[in-house]
């Protein structure tokens, strides 16, 4: 009875795994959490589209009307009040800070948004050099930095954007 019990549970198994798309789409995601003396929080989500990544982000709890800078960072860990456990911009091919839709630019320069009136903010776009599959552009474990001021797209190494109000860890899902 127990041989045909577990023949029975690696038939249903096997059947299981051959009707399972292996086409899934790759998302990963990052809840944005508040920073000392802030109360900005979202969710970011990250799609791979062929060789780009459709980032989508909604953010609330800015400052109305104002510009915030939106950066992936190198390390993963939302661990300290002021986010700068997060490190640096992600720049694993050694570019200087620059405008998201330029080749000279770090991985993780990602477009600024500007707060509504409620103080929140979205954006979508796709971006080349980032990646959710393996390799150098990876952004997975990485952390997510929305930032109190706007991105300049020259100031290197940071945009000149200033404190960090909200940070995340991008994760997939």
């Amino acid at each position: 009875m127990k041989t045909t019990i577990a023949a029975a549970s690696a038939l249903i198994l096997l059947t299981a795994c051959e009707t399972m798309p292996t086409d899934a789409p790759l998302i990963a995601s990052a809840a944005l959490k508040p920073l000392k003396g802030s109360k900005t929080f979202g969710e970011v989500t990250f799609e791979q589209v062929g060789n780009k990544v459709r980032v989508v982000a909604f953010v609330q709890n800015l400052k109305p009307g104002e510009e915030h800078g939106f950066h992936i960072h190198e390390v993963g860990d939302c661990s300290s009040d002021d986010g700068m456990s997060t490190k640096g911009h992600f720049n694993p091919f050694g570019k200087r800070h620059g405008h998201y839709n330029t080749p000279d630019r770090h991985v993780g320069d990602l477009p600024s948004f500007k707060a509504n009136k409620a103080g929140r903010a979205n954006v979508q776009i796709e971006l080349d050099q980032l990646s959710l599959r393996p390799g150098p552009g990876n952004i997975i474990g990485r952390g997510v930095i929305v930032h109190a001021g706007p991105d300049d797209y020259k100031t290197d190494p940071t945009g000149n954007a200033g404190a960090r109000i909200a940070c995340g860890v991008i994760r997939l899902n």
